[in-house]
């Protein structure tokens, strides 16, 4: 069922489970890859978007996350998301399905009023019940760690949170911003495994361009 109700923040919703990617939509909105559905220019912001994934063209911000090590976003999870997940709107970047499976919350973020056809634009992964992923074989330590990390580097992206880090215990190396990036735990830091900075902050990631 679809709300149009504004959906919370990062910092009012437990546990971190609605993670912002305010620049995804700006940047990723205009390179759709053509899609077979019919034109939907007609529809208003308002209307909610179609729940058959056939229809959903995929960006290349998208296509570039489906790649990368520790997103755990794949094409099946996202269309089980646009077919049974929770639909609802989020003043940051529109309408976003959520489903939640195996103590994992998968949001994927859609549009289908600036483009020929509904299109994909980002989606990722949040924890959203620590238990019950921990309890599930799916789900390794260092995954659950990762996908922490990633969140808690999201959610707080201007800001240096080595509180926010020291906990996470990551060796494999995940890519964001760029950098392949682990860390151990009491580190108050990440490292590029590539290039060997050391990094407090989502920003300071995006700043440092990775020589590899």
């Amino acid at each position: 069922m679809a709300s149009r109700q504004p959906s919370p923040g990062v910092e009012e919703t437990p546990g971190g489970r609605s993670l912002p990617e305010p620049t995804a939509y700006a940047n990723a909105v205009g390179r759709a890859e053509p899609s077979a559905a019919p034109p939907s220019r007609h529809r208003s912001p308002e209307d909610p978007p179609p729940r058959t994934p056939a229809m959903y063209a995929h960006t290349d911000h998208f296509r570039q996350r489906l790649h990368q090590q520790g997103r755990y976003v794949s094409v099946p999870i996202v269309a089980e998301a646009i077919n049974h997940g929770q639909l609802r709107w989020n003043t940051t970047d529109g309408w976003r399905f959520a489903l939640v499976r195996h103590g994992i919350r998968y949001v994927v973020v859609v549009s289908d009023t600036e483009t020929q056809s509904p299109v994909i634009v980002t989606g990722w992964t949040a924890i959203d019940d620590w238990e019950t992923a921990h309890a599930d074989a799916r789900w390794n330590e260092t995954d659950l760690q990762t996908i922490r990390l990633r969140a808690a580097l999201s959610s707080h992206r201007n800001e240096q949170i080595p509180d926010r880090i020291r906990p996470r215990d990551v060796d494999r190396a995940f890519e964001i911003c760029g950098h392949r990036i682990v860390t151990e735990a009491g580190a108050g830091s990440v490292e590029c495994v590539d290039c060997g900075g050391r990094f407090r902050s989502k920003a300071e990631l995006q700043r440092r361009h990775c020589h590899r």
